[in-house]
């Protein structure tokens, strides 16, 4: 009797002090909905500052501003497009290409309405983030030249015609991508292929900076880039880990994974460095965790710690090259190397998920039917190939038309004056 006193008692502290170990009535959690909570606050800290800082320390001192703004300013835009027709464009429904209107303007979201064990309002918002940060990394292609007014209405474009219908082909219920058996639990081809494509796009359709590569460029503040790369490492752990929307050991093993993957990534780039020029830098070791952030972001949710550190070594080394020596060869001024570490190294991850995810090299289980790590690979590959088309002929077709409407590139004059003062009239610093 005394034992069983003993368990009900703990069974009911239990119950009140960790209300999050069981399911509500209703099916929600919340323990799944405080770590979602948290993901969501952790993604959008990946943006502003995480993102805003790492970009704008690379830039000279009299462009830092712009790219602050436009960052800030894509997070505004987006959360209102999102609201608008996004989230219904991605989620809304179940057909192969796009989810249609069913939740236009948010229509039955509401404070009841569940997604799985979370509110839905928290999962339209966790999405929301991820809608927010891809069109900030394509700032990074074109920094320094691009005119604001442009650039706005570019990415509302691209949000709707480029970034929605992936996601929905990716992560939509009935989408063609998701039916094939595609493995992306983060973002590999729907985040950062998708960005880094349309950045290398929007490079060439502008041009490079005036100047380059004759003219050295230099970042104006290596501590900012530092601080920001630091900031999306966090950040990123509600990026990978929040994308199972609960908190449950496959949570836990993606949080790992992407430590893992992240400082191999950093190791390597540094090394690579280090033997190619004879010295390590801090942007190097900087830019390699990203790499490797990147790259483990398709993988997450499938492949196990050896796996990850293969990831993030074949992304570090990859994305060192690809950043130095592929654009150096072709010639392209890919401003902060947006295509160089997310285009790579997304291409990267998301072919080594196919291969990672099988449990015979420590993953969690392939995505195809047959479990054969051929046909896994495979469909990586025909995902990989599908945004690799569509974002860089849609970006092409979208950037073509705002260039004739609204013209894209500032004018010599102001790029030589810096973007701070001829597009917002401010300063970052005043000697």
């Amino acid at each position: 009797m005394k034992r069983l006193f003993s368990k009900i008692v703990w069974q009911g502290l239990t119950f009140l002090l960790l209300p999050g170990l069981a399911l509500a009535d209703d099916g929600l959690s919340s323990g799944d909905t405080a770590w979602m909570l948290t993901a969501t606050a952790l993604v959008l800290f990946m943006t502003i500052p995480g993102l805003s800082l790492f970009y704008a320390g690379m830039v000279r001192s009299k462009n830092a501003l712009s790219v602050l703004m436009q960052c800030f300013a894509i997070t505004a835009l987006v959360t209102i497009l999102w609201v608008l027709y996004g989230y219904s464009v991605a989620f809304g429904g179940s057909g192969a290409w796009w989810g249609g209107l069913d939740k236009l303007f948010l229509k039955g979201v509401t404070a009841d309405s569940l997604s799985g064990s979370i509110p839905e309002t928290v999962f339209m918002t966790f999405q929301m983030t991820f809608a927010i940060i891809t069109p900030a990394l394509i700032v990074g292609a074109f920094a320094e030249r691009m005119k604001f007014s442009s650039m706005l209405i570019f990415m509302g474009l691209w949000l709707t015609f480029v970034y929605a219908p992936i996601a929905h082909w990716v992560w939509g219920e009935g989408g063609w991508l998701s039916g094939k058996g595609i493995l992306d639990f983060a973002g590999g081809t729907v985040v950062h292929i998708n960005a880094g494509v349309a950045g290398l796009v929007a490079a060439l359709v502008l041009g490079p900076r005036k100047g380059y590569p004759q003219t050295p460029m230099m970042p104006h503040n290596l501590t900012y880039t530092v601080v920001g790369a630091g900031m999306l490492w966090v950040g990123w752990f509600g990026f990978n880990a929040g994308s199972e929307l609960a908190a449950d050991g496959t949570a836990g093993m993606a949080m790992a994974v992407t430590q893992i993957a992240t400082a191999a990534a950093a190791l390597a780039w540094m090394l690579s460095e280090w033997m190619a020029h004879g010295k390590p830098s801090v942007l190097g070791i900087a830019s390699g965790a990203v790499a490797g952030l990147v790259a483990i972001t398709p993988a997450s949710g499938t492949a196990g710690p050896m796996g990850a550190i293969a990831i993030g070594l074949a992304a570090g080394v990859g994305c060192f090259f690809a950043a130095t020596r592929l654009k150096r060869a072709l010639g392209y001024d890919d401003s902060l190397d947006a295509f160089g570490v997310h285009g790579i190294g997304g291409i990267i991850g998301a072919v080594l998920t196919g291969v990672f995810a099988a449990p015979s090299l420590g993953g969690t289980g392939l995505g195809v039917e047959s479990g054969s790590i051929l046909d896994q690979v495979t469909v990586q590959l025909i995902g990989v190939g599908a945004t690799l088309l569509y974002t860089a002929v849609v970006s092409y077709i979208l950037l073509m038309i705002v260039g004739a409407l609204f013209g894209l590139r500032v004018d010599e004059e102001a790029e030589t004056q810096g973007l701070d003062i001829s597009e917002h009239d401010e300063r970052a610093y005043n000697l």
